[in-house]
């Protein structure tokens, strides 16, 4: 019976790791007979203003034990802070979290040929992300285009993406107008922006506005236009941050960064359309919340389990997803073992979370009970300065 169940976990992972590359996780087309790799290259963005950082830094991470090695410096770059893959796995792309690019109040985005023989980049090229302090981008699925949120900016644009990997200049730039109740929601403030599963819509998460923002997206031409029903609010002073769909496209996550709080969401995948679920709160309820903050979310690969971080109470958030419902129910809610977690990124077999601890400057790694979704530290760290967005890609 146990060689039973353990064959079970071991076709379950390979079919969960050929669903996420063909998420647009990952660039590895796996063949029939292939089997998952041994190890994945791990590309960490970080904040180089006010620290030691030199860029965007790389590493490896063994698939079997959750040991990280690492490979030093991949590019020296100004503010790397978040980071996107393309689909092919030959380019990677960074924001420059900026407001001061080429004379205008601008951040940028650049652009990377990765190296197919030790995985070190190389600068294409850079362009404008038409707003201040840009803090988020994703590739979409067909690899021409990508879609950038500015912060400081408020304002959603996209890119188009050659055949070489470089840039081009902005094709569609939407600026946000409003503003919401507390200090931080004066203006608007696009803190993500994040595709469906079938290119057509993108969704916008704006801290100020305090408001899912929807567009559809073109993947032809790369342009957003405002959907028919054009986002959802969540409740005043929440301050969504960052979102992450579930893999059966039915339902979505956002994290509100100010409220300390994940909202579950139904999704529409023909019309682009949310309604709400629940709001769950990401700390204890007796938790002193003045200076804290939520950070980054992400669903496992299997569906089941869900994952936000808490900066101040330096913890990982951990709810189990229920199937029919997409609701969430906390499991547990564990310290990262440094200071400001950050982002933080799930292994493409689910077996492995990496913790980024921005202010202590370390990626802590933990394993994942496959069965509850509890976090275990496995003992590996790796020192890294400030931190801030992983990615991954098979070698």
């Amino acid at each position: 019976m146990r060689r039973i169940q353990q064959f079970r976990i071991q076709v379950t992972l390979v079919c969960l790791f050929a669903g996420w590359l063909v998420g647009g996780h990952c660039c590895w087309t796996p063949r029939a007979e292939a089997k998952p790799p041994a190890e994945m290259m791990v590309y960490v963005g970080t904040y180089t203003r006010g620290t030691k950082s030199e860029g965007i830094y790389r590493c490896k991470l063994n698939l079997a034990t959750g040991a990280l090695q690492s490979l030093g410096v991949a590019a020296r770059v100004d503010n790397p802070s978040f980071l996107a893959l393309h689909p092919s796995g030959r380019f990677l792309y960074c924001v420059n979290e900026v407001g001061d690019f080429e004379g205008t109040p601008a951040g940028a985005v650049s652009a990377f040929a990765i190296s197919a023989t030790d995985g070190s980049l190389r600068l294409l090229n850079q362009q404008s992300s038409g707003g201040a302090a840009p803090c988020h981008i994703v590739v979409d699925r067909s690899g021409r285009h990508l879609l950038v949120a500015n912060y400081t900016g408020g304002s959603v644009a996209s890119l188009p993406i050659g055949s070489d990997g470089q840039l081009g200049k902005i094709t569609t730039l939407v600026q946000h107008e409003g503003s919401s109740i507390t200090p931080r929601q004066k203006g608007p403030h696009a803190h993500s922006i994040n595709l469906d599963a079938a290119n057509k819509f993108a969704v916008a998460a704006d801290l100020g506005l305090d408001r899912l923002l929807v567009y559809r997206f073109d993947a032809e031409r790369g342009t957003l236009t405002a959907n028919a029903t054009p986002g959802i609010a969540v409740a005043p002073g929440s301050g969504p941050r960052h979102f992450a769909f579930h893999p059966n496209g039915r339902f979505g996550y956002v994290i509100n960064e100010l409220a300390l709080t994940v909202t579950a969401l139904a999704y529409n995948p023909q019309r682009g359309v949310f309604s709400e679920l629940q709001t769950i709160s990401t700390v204890p309820d007796d938790a002193d919340r003045k200076g804290l903050s939520t950070a980054e979310i992400r669903v496992h690969p299997s569906g089941r389990f869900l994952y936000g971080s808490n900066r101040g109470h330096d913890s990982l958030a951990v709810y189990r997803i229920d199937a029919d419902s997409g609701r969430l129910a906390l499991v547990e809610i564990e310290p990262t073992g440094g200071r400001t977690p950050r982002n933080f990124f799930i292994d493409p077999t689910g077996t492995f979370l990496l913790a980024e601890n921005q202010a202590s400057g370390t990626i802590v790694v933990f394993r994942i009970d496959q069965e509850r979704g509890n976090l275990a530290p496995t003992g590996h760290t790796i020192d890294i300065p400030a931190p801030v967005c992983i990615r991954m890609l098979a070698r």
